[in-house]
This record gives structure tokens, sequence and C-alpha cells, in this order.
């Protein structure tokens, strides 16, 4: 079977093609990929050649989001074995040399490569592809009877547990969430898991928001900040990475809680209610991917610790990336989109 990519070359011009073999280094194995799933940065370089500051310069392999089984083991014996089914983690931290960060957070070392971003020239390769080399110590073995179609979901699953540990314990606490695309719907699963005592999502179409319901999650017309502002809750998450979503988290928090901004918001001055979060003395926190968190994310999966009962709305070919990636970019068609790649 031939080895196809999804290759992104410009601001609408993504194509499914062949390419080579991959030719693994020492400390890389060869996965035969299952699934991946398409992630908003994957559709913003599909749509504008760009996901924030990481712009095409060249053709770039998509794919962060995989699970698949190795085909061949790193040639210096670390790593999984043949066979293992896996989940990536797609991080490689770097220091720049000048930059000081906390090192037990790698997450945030400065000079980090991502699989499938153009931060960098060249670009880090993504593992939309049948066959790619990742380095061994990527890959994350699963429990026996995970199946690789829930491992596609570990890196988002991941996002969203961290985001959630970056308000403390919620065990007991009402969670709001602003945003109910995929990584809204795992965050409200990681809280519910968690022990929140209420857990409600916002979002302007139906899909997500019934998607919700059907795990017992209250719902909320994004639209309705009458009802936004009535939720008083101790923890607000805002996932959608939008202005108004930063504005009604801060509506929806209660006085003296917790507002953390996981969504990525655009680059630049962003406005934002400053002055009610100070006199609410709401606190503010970022959340961005994740660090040493995955096999815990991955034991919860396996569990059904956190439950991600209709977050994958579709599953395609890679054959059919372009319509796979159109469905993706339609929030009131579909949630989280996976390609199949055996």
């Amino acid at each position: 079977m031939s080895n196809i990519a999804v290759v992104a070359h410009a601001a609408d011009d993504l194509r499914v093609e062949e390419i080579e073999e991959p030719r693994p280094a020492p400390d890389e194995a060869i996965v035969e990929v299952a699934y991946g799933g398409i992630c908003g940065s994957d559709l913003h370089y599909w749509m504008h050649g760009a996901a924030g500051a990481s712009v095409l310069r060249e053709p770039m392999i998509l794919g962060h989001e995989v699970s698949g089984v190795v085909s061949a083991a790193a040639a210096d014996g670390t790593g999984p074995a043949v066979g293992a089914r896996v989940a990536v983690h797609p991080l490689t931290p770097h220091d720049d040399g000048r930059t000081p960060w906390p090192h037990e957070h790698p997450n945030l070392a400065p000079a980090s490569t991502y699989l499938g971003s153009a931060m960098l020239l060249p670009h880090t390769q993504g593992a939309f592809a049948r066959r790619v080399a990742l380095p061994a110590r990527m890959l994350h073995e699963l429990p026996a009877g995970m199946d690789l179609r829930t491992a596609a979901l570990a890196e988002p699953a991941a996002v969203a547990w961290h985001g959630v540990h970056q308000a403390g314990d919620v065990a007991g606490r009402t969670v709001a969430l602003i945003g109910a695309g995929p990584i809204g719907q795992l965050v409200a699963s990681v809280a519910q898991g968690l022990g929140a005592s209420r857990v409600a999502v916002t979002d302007l179409h139906e899909r997500p928001l019934e998607i919700a319901a059907a795990r017992g999650i209250g719902t909320l017309d994004a639209r309705d900040a009458d009802a936004i502002a009535a939720q008083h809750a101790d923890v607000v998450i805002e996932s959608s990475g939008t202005v108004p979503g930063l504005g009604a988290a801060v509506s929806a928090a209660v006085r003296g809680g917790i507002v953390v901004m996981l969504g990525l918001q655009r680059a630049g001055e962003v406005p934002a209610p400053i002055a009610t979060a100070i006199t609410r003395e709401l606190t503010l926190r970022g959340s961005f991917r994740f660090g040493s968190e995955f096999d815990d994310v991955i034991g919860a999966l396996a569990t059904g610790r956190i439950d991600v009962t209709g977050i994958v709305s579709d599953v395609m070919p890679a054959e059919h990336a372009l319509p796979a990636f159109a469905l993706a970019a339609d929030a009131s068609r579909s949630c989280k989109v996976l390609l199949e790649f055996r």
C-alpha cells in the first residue's frame, strides 16, 4: 500500500499525495498510523496558510493527534517494541539558550517543536501519513483493551486535562466552559471525571450542545448573556479562543473565582473586561498545550474516567482529507473528525 500523506502547500491548497517511505534515525521507530484527529491548527493551515504566527513557507505534512502501531522499533533499543499500539506525544522541548523557563514544565520551553507546526523553518513535519518515523520517546503504549480510535483523542484530551488542572482541584466545584467544540467537550469530560459538582458549556450551535447534554452536561446558548452571567461558576475555562468568549468567561465567574484561558486568542492586543476581573478579584491563568500528563490521560481514557461519548462525530478515509477538513470546519455539522489511514 502506497505511503500517502496529507500535505498543506498554502492557503486553500491541501493535497493528499504519495511520499517516500520513512527513513528512521537510530532513536526513531516507524509507526503505521491508524487514526489522526483534525485539529483547529490543521484547519488554519488549510484555510489561511498560517496558524497564528506560524506561517507556511514550504509544504508541510499536517497532523499531531495520532495513534497507530509500531512496525519497526528504534534501532537504539529505546521505546516500544514492534506491534505495540501507541499514542503520540508531539512535543519536543528545546531551550533557546537565553530565555528562562521552568524546566518542570516542558510545554513552556521557548524553542520547542511540535509535530505539524510551521513555527520554525524548516517546518516540523506532522504525522498525517500511513507510515511515519517518530522519536521513540514520543510513543506511549496503550493499556490492553484500549482502542486506537479513542487513543487518537489522547493529545487533545491532554490539552483539556492540563487546562482543568490549571484551576487546581475542581472536585466539588462548579465549572463553566465557554465553547463546546472538541476541546471544550473534552474539558467538560475531564472536569466531570475529576469530580466537579456541576459542569455547563456554552456554544452557538445546536450540535455540540446536544453532544454535551447526552453526557449529562448543562448547556447554554452562547448568545444568552444573562444565563451566562448567572452561572457564578467557581472555575470558568475559555476554550473558544474568541474575544467574545473571553468576555463571557469573565462574566460567568463567581467573585473570587478562576478563569483559565485555554483557547488561543489572536496575536496582539485583545480587548477584555479587565475592570470586572479586578473588582471580582478573579484569577486569570493561561494554559498552553501540556507536559508530562500524557500517560495519566491515556489511563483516564482507557478506564472511561474521561467520557468521550459522541465527541468523535465522523471518521473518514485519509484519501478524502479535503471533504473531511471541510466537515471539521463546520461546527454545526461535526465535532471531532478523524482521518483513517489504514
